[in-house]
């Protein structure tokens, strides 16, 4: 769905709202707590993307979420860190 230099977008295949797409930076950072501040522009430039992403599958009128679990407690199955761009219904809270 969208690829740049830094960042890849794909949409989920076990997807959890009519639109999920993640976001995954190529840059190998295994969580968002083993970020440091040298990360700063990519994690803002995941953010950007996001949005790019929400606004290509028309969600930004409406709304949508950004999740990003981290840890065991967070539920991160997945020890690379990516963005969840979830959408296309209404959304609880809380998420779980």
């Amino acid at each position: 769905m969208y690829e740049d230099d830094r960042a890849l977008a794909f949409r989920d295949v076990n997807p959890q709202a009519p639109t999920h797409v993640l976001v995954v930076p190529k840059q190998p950072i295994a969580a968002l707590s083993r970020s440091g501040d040298a990360d700063a522009l990519l994690l803002g430039h995941l953010m950007v993307v996001a949005r790019r992403v929400a606004e290509a599958e028309g969600l930004a009128d409406d709304g949508f979420r950004v999740v990003i679990n981290d840890g065991k407690h967070g539920a991160q199955s997945v020890h690379h860190l990516h963005l969840h761009v979830l959408g296309g219904r209404q959304m609880t809270w809380p998420p779980g």
